[in-house]
């Protein structure tokens, strides 16, 4: 009996010696496999650089999708996409007077006609996309015959996009620039 049991304990000692390799390259210590480095999208959390080790690094962000959706084809460079393809947007030029003139203003960088103006913009019914605190920033549109701010507004993104709201804030068009 001893002789076919030497055969079934080879066997398994090789099957256990390949199931511990395969646990070896699937953890972190394993790091010549792909699947041993960690990224943040695995919800594990980078520790400090260890001098010859590799520290996974952030991606670089993502495209804004041009309005075509899934498999478009992008924008060529310097042209406007939308960063929200689903919001309504409105030519810079159909806006009104006063709000081309706030436009001026923000591009000049001031001065503004109401304190308030620059003022950071919180978002707090998401109706813009969602960023962190900060990103957004508002400024009042004169409206004529009224003795306040009035209710229209343009609140501009840190990465240049702008908005249009005649209603303050329950609705937002994405100003295109280029008509």
């Amino acid at each position: 009996m001893t002789n076919r049991r030497n055969p079934l304990v080879v066997v398994a000692v090789l099957i256990l010696a390949v199931l511990a390799g395969v646990g070896y390259l699937l953890t972190d210590k394993g790091s010549g496999h792909p699947k041993a480095t960690a990224s943040p999208a695995t919800g594990a959390t980078a520790g400090p650089a260890t001098p010859g080790s590799t520290a996974a690094k952030p991606s670089a962000p993502k495209p804004t999708p041009s309005a075509g959706g899934a498999g478009a084809t992008p924008a060529p460079a310097g042209t406007w996409v939308p960063t929200d393809p689903a919001m309504a947007d409105v030519c810079r030029t159909k806006l009104p007077s006063q709000a081309q003139d706030t436009l001026g203003l923000i591009a000049k960088g001031g001065p503004y006609p109401y304190s308030r103006d620059g003022i950071v913009f919180e978002n707090r019914e998401s109706r813009l996309p969602k960023k962190t605190g900060g990103y957004y920033h508002e400024y009042t549109v004169v409206t004529p015959g009224s003795n306040d701010r009035g209710t229209r507004r343009v609140v501009t993104g840190d990465s240049g996009e702008q908005y249009w709201s005649a209603d303050h804030y329950a609705t937002f068009q994405e100003i295109d620039s280029r008509c």
